[in-house]
């Protein structure tokens, strides 16, 4: 499958110069729907969910390296270089599918909980985890074996999970408008952090320099929250419909990408000082994010939609119509 790249010129939007344009976009000529995007910083690859396959494209140029295809719905991608294999959540079919990251080639399938949804890899335990919504719970993932070795139950459905590569995992706790933090030897919760005044969180990321989280919420707010303590330092305008939030360590940026059709840069002046630099017009739909530590490219799918069934909870994407759009600063 070929993906063409169309490049945008640099006063893309009306941006001002120095400021973070749009400058790519890469279509993807299939039908399905879209969730999670990840950037890989140790190659070109990037992993694009779109209905039931992964699309791989180079991250440079858009050109297609690869498809892989599955069963049923995907939403994320996990990748563990140390044994050459990613992970993708089935969320239909309850369980990650396992591949090969030099051939691309499915590996396996391991059972999760229902409705696997996102998944990481957390290096401190070196387990995949997944956030299972329907189960209200997470699956750990040995990849050495490829066995499910604990369930992690929480009292609410799971959106994103975090790591500090130190031993705690962090997961917003959508339900229950928290964070839950889990001991990585244990696996055990041993905190619940309300996110209040935040509600109903989705996007996740986190600075392990200064062990601040960035919690994307409902009602356009993003809760930064100290993750020593679940104190809430303070909280950020952003637009509606976000389902991802990046962090670039070098830049020290933060981005919540709006399915509203904007992206919201937030520059992290100090460990409790924060500014909102630029909302960037993007495209409707665009909700989740991956960030390039490399190029600190930023990648957002979307797509054309058709009008929205009451009984969706979300519009339809029109085939032919799928994109990855390239924001860079």
């Amino acid at each position: 499958m070929f993906s063409a790249v169309m490049i945008f010129p640099a006063v893309a939007f009306g941006q001002a110069k120095g400021a973070y344009q749009v400058t790519g976009t890469f279509h993807i000529k299939s039908s399905g729907g879209y969730d999670y995007i990840t950037v890989d910083s140790f190659s070109d690859n990037l992993y694009v969910s779109h209905g039931t396959q992964v699309n791989v494209v180079n991250k440079r140029t858009g050109d297609s390296i690869g498809v892989i295809k599955t069963d049923k719905d995907v939403h994320g991608i996990a990748l563990v270089h140390d044994l050459g294999k990613g992970y993708i959540t089935n969320g239909g079919a309850n369980s990650a599918v396992v591949f090969d990251l030099k051939t691309n080639k499915i590996l396996g399938h391991v059972p999760t909980g229902m409705f696997a949804d996102g998944i990481m890899y957390d290096t401190y335990s070196k387990k995949v985890i997944t956030c299972n919504g329907r189960g209200k719970n997470m699956t750990v993932i040995d990849p050495k074996t490829d066995q499910a070795i604990a369930t992690i139950q929480l009292t609410g459905w799971p959106e994103t999970a975090t790591s500090d590569g130190k031993g705690k995992i962090y997961v917003n706790n959508a339900e229950k408008s928290e964070i839950d933090v889990i001991d990585a030897k244990t696996f055990k919760i041993i905190h619940t952090w309300p996110l209040a005044p935040g509600k109903g969180p989705s996007g996740l990321a986190m600075d392990k320099g200064t062990m601040r989280l960035f919690a994307g919420c409902d009602g356009n707010k993003l809760v930064v929250m100290d993750a020593t303590n679940g104190k809430v330092i303070t909280t950020l305008p952003i637009d509606d419909e976000c389902d991802a939030v990046g962090f670039d360590v070098k830049l020290k940026t933060v981005y919540s990408s709006n399915g509203e059709g904007t992206l919201t840069i937030i520059k992290e002046e100090s460990a409790n000082k924060f500014v909102v630099a630029q909302v960037l017009k993007t495209e409707k739909g665009a909700r989740t994010n991956a960030v390039d530590q490399l190029s600190h490219k930023i990648y957002l799918p979307t797509a054309d939609f058709a009008p929205k069934d009451p009984k969706s909870f979300r519009p339809q994407s029109i085939p032919g119509t799928f994109r990855v759009l390239v924001v860079t600063p």
